[in-house]
């Protein structure tokens, strides 16, 4: 079983996590909508992440909706002390599978009473707001009337720690000023580098930076370098991705997300591919072409 301590840890708050984690939106059935075809299969994925070492699971309550929080619930409770479970509040799922905003204050609490019912906990480690936008990009617009309420929700002690995603610095700015942030998760990956400076500003905070889509979410990368790469290195090219995603900075946090065990395992095994610095220049390069 592949040992991820070797990408070492990072603190949320009072949660330390190992740095390479598991995104649960791949449980839920096509379109992230329903039930998975094959819950037996999503159980032992759930679980052979915790038993190798995974401390750090993302997830929501409109994946499915509530589909993969009650998964986990049956998979993993009751929870290991050390797992940090990390949902996220800004959408519901419509009944033809559509994602629509949800950001009204009551849309807020009772996502988050949602949430505490399906994973079956009383209070929740981390909650994002996650700021629709324009869906995978950030877009400036106000966000602290519904920080304000998930501040509010902290304080009566059903959240312990808050994070944004989809953001860009002026609102992560806004937000700070209403409440500690431990967490920004924006889409970021090796082609996808909007957020390099931002990532170098949070790192210098102290905040985890935790790329959605590192491995391309419903695109998968493409890249004739990375392939090559790749190659070279004994390794496939979306290990080669996430490892070149934990060198990039020590902030960042991964949860790529699978329903099989197989593909856990080749995404646990990044945890330890080391990159040369040639190496990493050449991946480097890949974004810069891409940005161009």
């Amino acid at each position: 079983m592949t040992d991820i301590t070797a990408a070492g840890t990072f603190r949320m708050g009072d949660r330390i996590v190992n740095r390479l984690g598991y995104g649960a939106m791949q449980l839920a059935g096509p379109g992230v909508f329903g039930p998975p075809r094959d819950r037996d299969a999503a159980l032992a994925v759930l679980r052979e992440a915790v038993a190798s070492g995974v401390d750090h699971i993302d997830t929501s309550d409109f994946y499915g909706p509530h589909v993969t929080n009650q998964i986990i619930r049956e998979a993993l409770s009751p929870y290991p002390e050390a797992l940090t479970i990390v949902t996220k509040l800004g959408a519901v799922r419509g009944a033809d599978a559509s994602w629509l905003p949800a950001i009204r204050p009551d849309d807020l609490i009772a996502g988050v009473h949602d949430n505490l019912r399906n994973l079956g906990v009383e209070a929740l480690d981390i909650v994002n707001l996650r700021v629709m936008g324009s869906i995978h990009a950030p877009s400036e617009g106000p966000i602290a009337e519904q920080f304000e309420t998930l501040a509010a929700l902290q304080q009566q002690g059903l959240i312990r720690h808050l994070g944004v995603s989809n953001v860009t610095p002026t609102q992560l700015a806004e937000a700070l000023a209403i409440a500690p942030v431990v967490c920004v998760q924006n889409q970021y990956n090796l082609v996808h580098r909007e957020d390099d400076a931002f990532i170098d500003e949070l790192a210098a905070k102290g905040i985890a930076y935790v790329p959605f889509f590192p491995l391309g979410g419903f695109t998968p990368l493409q890249s004739g370098a990375l392939n090559a790469v790749a190659e070279r290195l004994g390794a496939t090219p979306m290990q080669v991705a996430l490892a070149w995603l934990l060198h990039r900075s020590s902030n960042i946090l991964l949860i790529p997300g699978t329903s099989s065990l197989g593909h856990l395992r080749e995404n646990l095994a990044a945890a330890s591919l080391e990159l040369s610095e040639e190496t990493l220049a050449e991946l480097d390069a890949i974004g810069g072409r891409a940005m161009a």
